[in-house]
């Protein structure tokens, strides 16, 4: 199951008010109200700042246990920002703003509120204020001494005890984690919606009308049909699941789009009119009354105090992009000087390898390489420059076979031819010497013994003829 929400931001000056001191901002993870106050010169101005602290946050990449530190150090930088602009600025004495933002990661959604600006939340058709009322007559509400009922009618509800850029310290939040409940429909609102309108409309309206726009307009519409005393502005967003086409635009309302587009044309040096937010018609009568028809882009003339500011930016802006072209051309020279001095380094170490030199073998054969038996990449950082034919390396014994497998480093070519000259051509495989086989000895034949009816006459020896005197070699006449 995909999370993501469905939204729209909606905000309208009132018909009393000269200028509109509410912002609103809608995103596909964000969403901002915040309410202005300190004087038609500085509510316009406290609301915008804020949300500009706040709209960077507006990402898919942060983890859900962060959001409530992101929303916590941004809200506490527009703090700061608004005691600074207060401190430096008499005409904005004073200013300050409510604050309600609802950040999501996946399914879990951080809330962060301060003042009287208000979050409903609309479960199953039932409607639950999820807010606390920053403001005295809740105070009062809560210790017991007022009703719900006297409590809308007391001429103190607008006091609040906690708001952006009062005062200096740390800003108090209510903080809270929640589920993502698909089904669940949201609303943030100004004061200019939830004091005219009563909960049961509203919680009506929420529940009957299906696209998160049309809520919005209706909700300011019912709030001018009650006279609409204030700015109004609203912000609806709906949970869902598995949206097939995840909203993804931004959407920004009120002061923050018209300061914005002031801000970027004295950024950019554009005298083009800035189309201003319909408003009531008023005559500017008092320093208050112009100062709020000039911040509304209701008076033709410049007005001193926003004069003064959009000229300090329009030189901030300069300043700036002065220093980011210093910048950039710091880093670009930085790069360049990085890489000549890589490729410096890269030619004095080729050069160093190439005074190298070993040997090893290669097919069966002995071979001598020049450089270091190493590879940056797909380039060898060495060649042949010798081979030897004989001996083979079938002809050493395992131990040269061993060295040279491993490589023999040698300081130069003539080292290393010395080297298979002596070292290699010594550790030869021994070949056994050929003796000569010794001839065989002749062996004796037996003499052949007669057979019985064999007769040998025997040859009278010389002795036995001497004996007979001169009779001998005679032979006897045979019968």
């Amino acid at each position: 199951m995909t999370i993501s929400l469905r939204y729209a931001a909606r905000s309208d000056v009132g018909l009393v008010r000269a200028s509109n001191q509410d912002s609103g901002y809608a995103g596909p993870h964000l969403m901002l109200l915040c309410d202005g106050m300190g004087g038609p010169a500085g509510g316009d101005i406290a609301s915008a700042v804020a949300v500009e602290h706040l709209v960077p946050l507006d990402a898919d990449s942060h983890q859900a246990g962060e959001l409530l530190d992101l929303l916590r150090g941004a809200v506490q930088e527009a703090h700061a920002d608004l005691i600074s602009l207060s401190n430096d600025n008499p005409d904005l004495a004073g200013l300050g703003t409510t604050c309600i933002a609802v950040m999501r990661s996946g399914n879990k959604l951080a809330m962060v509120h301060v003042g009287d600006s208000r979050a409903y939340l609309l479960r199953d058709g039932e409607l639950t204020q999820v807010t606390t009322d920053h403001t005295f007559v809740e105070y009062l509400v809560e210790t017991g001494r007022l009703t719900r009922d006297q409590a809308r009618r007391h001429p103190q509800r607008s006091v609040l005890l906690r708001v952006l850029g009062d005062a200096e310290g740390e800003v108090q939040l209510d903080e809270s984690i929640r589920e993502a409940v698909p089904g669940d429909r949201w609303l943030l609102c100004s004061d200019g919606l939830s004091g005219p309108v009563s909960a049961e409309t509203i919680g009506e309206v929420l529940a009957t009308v299906d696209d998160p726009g049309q809520v919005g307009d209706q909700l300011i519409d019912l709030a001018l049909r009650a006279g609409g005393p204030d700015n109004v502005t609203v912000v609806v967003f709906d949970v869902v699941d598995d949206d097939p086409q995840p909203q993804t635009d931004t959407q920004i309302v009120g002061s923050a789009a018209n300061r914005r587009a002031r801000l970027r044309q004295a950024a950019t040096g554009d005298s083009s009119p800035v189309p201003p937010e319909p408003t009531e018609s008023v005559q500017a009568s008092t320093p208050a009354a112009k100062a709020a028809a000039l911040v509304a882009g209701l008076d033709s003339a410049p007005a001193p105090a926003d004069t003064a500011e959009e000229e300090a930016v329009a030189a901030q802006a300069r300043t700036e992009l002065n220093n980011r072209r210093r910048r950039r051309l710091r880093s670009m020279i930085a790069s360049l000087i990085l890489v000549l001095a890589l490729i410096g380094a890269g030619a004095l170490g080729y050069q160093w390898t190439q005074s190298q030199y070993y040997v090893t073998t290669l097919n069966g054969r002995i071979a001598i390489y020049q450089g270091i038996p190493q590879a940056v990449g797909p380039v060898s950082l060495s060649h042949v420059v010798q081979t030897y034919s004989r001996p083979t390396v079938d002809e050493l014994n395992e131990q040269i076979q061993a060295k040279l497998d491993r490589t023999v480093q040698q300081p130069s070519l003539d080292a290393a031819r010395q080297y298979v000259r002596t070292t290699v051509m010594d550790n030869l495989v021994d070949t056994p010497a050929t003796n000569p086989s010794p001839e065989p000895s002749p062996t004796p034949t037996p003499s052949p013994r007669p057979s019985p009816s064999e007769r040998t006459t025997p040859t009278p020896s010389s002795s036995a003829t001497r004996a007979q005197g001169p009779t001998a070699g005679r032979q006897e006449p045979t019968a």
